[in-house]
């Protein structure tokens, strides 16, 4: 089936979604005080914890079919790329919180006409998650969830560890009948498994160039592979993920593919409501790009200072050709940027886009 190719016409603005922009930004604003009152330094509203900080180098493949050699994905070519992945809370909780995981990508030296507030940079960023949709239908129950999450940030950390506990066991309830709960696995349900073997998604779609996709990274390194669906034993271990990252990465490399799947049927792959998983049978996820990393020290705190710090991370920091699509899309960008501008006054340093992708050994 030929893929649709994009036309403004395919987002349908609610009029609500002003205010319900400005009840998100509000929302993330409390998650961010309320971390910097506690802990004395800004943090992200959203995937505050770090647990991988990585130099990267992202390479597009050669000989991509015409439909898929579209914007990023034109020109075949390296680029040196930064990596970070976290878990979804906007406190520090302790890894025995088993939380959904974020993969966060920016490709640097990329071509072409920029997006609204990136018109400084020439940097492209995907930002992905461990779960093929997104939680919820639209930007206004995700903003009730977050409302959730904003008044109980700093709250009953224990009470968090055994919701944890209870909802991960649901999730395996669920996943023994053949299904996935998104909404479990957003608010703790998730497996403790290593985040090197997750596969990870755009959930919301992106304009691709001439037509519109979902993107997805997928590990392809056998040292990545043999991960998934394997357990850890995180009981006691505040820093697990970050610890069991660092084990690996301290001594191997590792590989990843970027892949997309365009949207081929609007009815079936619908843009405003990402919590609809496109369908795979007869439209997969396609290869254009592979991620490399050399093995090196996962996580530092002199990275952090830099890339946990100083640095943001948006789908709006990118070109025209991979604009973010949707309700969902549409709503990430104030808060993203309101969010960003706060931590930045907190800790003293303005978000900048770097020029290169450097970071302390």
């Amino acid at each position: 089936m030929t893929p649709v190719r994009y036309t403004p016409d395919v987002e349908v603005i609610d009029p609500e979604e002003p205010r319900i922009q400005a009840q998100l930004v509000e929302a993330f604003r409390e998650i961010s005080e309320t971390t910097h009152r506690d802990l004395g330094h800004g943090y992200r509203a959203v995937h505050a914890k770090s647990h991988a900080l990585l130099k990267a180098t992202f390479s597009v493949l050669a000989g991509l079919p015409a439909e898929y050699a579209q914007g990023l994905f034109a020109t075949p070519g390296t680029h040196d790329a930064l990596l970070r992945i976290s878990t979804n809370a906007g406190d520090l909780l302790p890894d025995t919180v088993s939380l959904q995981r974020g993969f966060a990508i920016k490709v640097f030296d990329v071509e072409g006409e920029r997006l609204p507030g990136s018109a400084d940079a020439r940097t492209q960023d995907f930002l992905l998650a461990n779960g093929i949709a997104f939680p919820t239908a639209g930007p206004e129950p995700f903003l009730r969830t977050l409302q959730l999450l904003a008044k109980t940030t700093d709250k009953v950390e224990g009470l968090k560890k055994f919701i944890s506990l209870v909802f991960r066991n649901l999730e395996k309830g669920v996943e023994a009948l053949g299904g996935e709960s998104a909404l479990l696995t957003t608010l703790g349900g998730h497996p403790n498994t290593n985040p090197l073997g997750e596969r990870y998604f755009s959930q919301a779609p992106i304009r691709y160039g001439d037509y519109m996709a979902k993107v997805g990274l997928f590990p392809v390194s056998p040292n990545f592979t043999v991960l998934e669906g394997r357990e850890l034993d995180i009981d006691g271990r505040e820093n697990a993920l970050r610890e069991e990252i660092g084990v690996i990465l301290a001594k191997e490399g590792g590989r990843w593919e970027l892949r997309v799947q365009l949207c081929r049927d609007l009815g079936a792959n619908p843009i405003e409501d990402a919590s609809v998983p496109w369908p795979e049978e007869d439209n997969p996820y396609v290869a254009v790009a592979v991620i490399d990393v050399a093995p090196q020290r996962a996580w530092t705190g002199e990275r952090a200072a830099i890339l946990d710090d100083q640095i943001a991370f948006s789908p709006w920091h990118g070109i025209v050709e991979h604009r973010p699509l949707g309700a969902i899309m549409r709503a990430r960008k104030p808060a993203y940027e309101a969010s960003s501008g706060l931590r930045g006054s907190f800790n003293g340093c303005p978000m900048h886009q770097p020029g290169s992708a450097a970071l302390p050994d």
